[in-house]
């Protein structure tokens, strides 16, 4: 790699990481593309070479944040050895990142408008997408296979495990988390034994 090509992915990467701290810290709306040029000390002109605009600065911010979660869930289902305890990994690290990401989520809607919250929706739903099509490969890989049983095994292990996620946010209780998370895995396991 030539030390433009390095240079260039370094500018890159300050950009998406100022982005990111600026729409946590004020919300996607109030954050401009000077905003992101002045926190990385460049021109906003220089912005426009990387992304032509705050949307696709935002998407590559998001591609950014599914990329690192994946790879903090694959690092701890990697260090599992049965299968039950790389469900078990997968589902209780899930948990926890989305716990500690959610906060930047939360705060990129802060101040939208009509609609800027609905390409929003739609960009959260084709996010979604994107993450279940990528959980299911990770876990297709750490599972071992590719069969019609356990695509849906896994359809259903995600399934439940968002519905479990969106309750303990919504009665902000995660008290219970921990038995959850041995009782979906000892379901999907008993399935997968099937």
């Amino acid at each position: 790699m030539s030390a433009n090509a390095i240079k260039e992915d370094i500018i890159q990467l300050q950009i998406l990481q100022a982005a990111q701290q600026l729409f946590q810290k004020h919300g996607f709306q109030k954050v401009s593309m000077d905003d992101v040029a002045k926190a990385i000390g460049k021109g906003r002109s220089s912005l426009y070479y990387y992304y032509k605009s705050k949307d696709e600065i935002f998407e590559a911010v998001i591609d950014a944040e599914i990329k690192d979660i994946l790879n903090e869930i694959g690092k701890v289902m990697e260090k599992a050895d049965t299968i039950e305890e790389k469900i078990r990994a997968f589902c209780t690290a899930k948990i926890r990142i989305v716990r500690k990401r959610r906060s930047f989520f939360v705060a990129l809607e802060a101040g939208m408008n009509a609609d800027e919250m609905s390409r929003y929706a739609q960009k959260k739903q084709e996010m979604n997408k994107r993450m279940i099509n990528e959980e299911t490969a990770l876990l297709r890989r750490e599972l071992g296979g590719d069969s019609q049983q356990l695509d849906m095994v896994i359809f259903v292990l995600l399934s439940s495990l968002r519905g479990l996620k969106q309750q303990l946010f919504v009665a902000n209780d995660f008290t219970q988390v921990d038995a959850a998370i041995d009782t979906l895995t000892r379901m999907t396991v008993h399935e997968l034994k099937r």
